[in-house]
């Protein structure tokens, strides 16, 4: 199963875990940008809102995956100094990759 080859290829790599969640992001922003497209000028319908919190509600879940998983093995393993590491870490580095991103949008680079 894909889900199973994915749980044994989780990175330890704070740098992966952040540049997978930073593609993730973007792979959602680029299909709903090319859905929504032909749907610009119709009005919400009732299930505007329900597509939102599928969305949100499967984020939540990806972006839970890939920054606590790994953590919380090392730490069911007693490993805790390695998990609290690769958390913030892994963090540290999602929040860098934000913030490049908010410079160059607010500068007016991209």
């Amino acid at each position: 199963m894909i889900i199973i080859d994915i749980i044994k290829h989780m990175s330890k790599n704070p740098i992966i875990n952040a540049l997978s969640a930073s593609t993730y992001i973007i792979l959602v922003v680029s299909i709903m940008t090319f859905i929504t497209k032909p749907l610009k000028n119709k009005p919400d319908t009732f299930f505007a809102p329900i597509a939102f919190l599928s969305v949100f509600t499967l984020s939540v879940a990806v972006m839970g995956f890939l920054f606590f998983y790994q953590p919380v093995q090392l730490l069911i393993e007693g490993k805790k100094k390695a998990a609290v590491n690769l958390f913030v870490k892994t963090v540290g580095i999602f929040a860098a990759i934000t913030a490049v991103v908010l410079i160059l949008l607010f500068s007016g680079l991209i």
